[in-house]
């Protein structure tokens, strides 16, 4: 059974680029609320090498409706050449809550 409500993951190098995309998906009402996380540490293969690097977690909650349209956003406004945006159902939460994400995305 698919879940009705998702939480979209991306990342960024920066804070401030976390906070210019978090707000942009609030703004535009593809997220109900946006989360940021960080600093992490990221370990990842790019262009054929380990590499290390601090990065921003972006955790944004929001009706599954509207994580095509929030990944497209998110894929338009990345710095990175390929950001990571990876959906993650919400299988279960306060009804109020999950409702108010619902609200806030119309």
């Amino acid at each position: 059974m698919p879940a009705d409500h998702v939480v979209v993951l991306t990342t960024a190098d920066s804070e401030a680029a976390a906070r210019t995309l978090a707000a942009s998906a609030v703004e535009a009402r593809l997220a109900a609320c946006a989360q940021i996380v960080g600093p992490i540490t990221s370990i990842f293969r790019w262009e054929g090498e380990v590499q290390t690097g601090t990065e921003w977690r972006i955790e944004c909650k929001t009706p599954a409706d509207r994580a095509g349209a929030l990944e497209e956003f998110l894929n338009v406004r990345h710095t990175y050449d390929l950001p990571e945006v990876v959906v993650m159902p919400i299988i279960g939460g306060s009804p109020r809550y999950l409702g108010w994400l619902v609200d806030e995305t119309r």
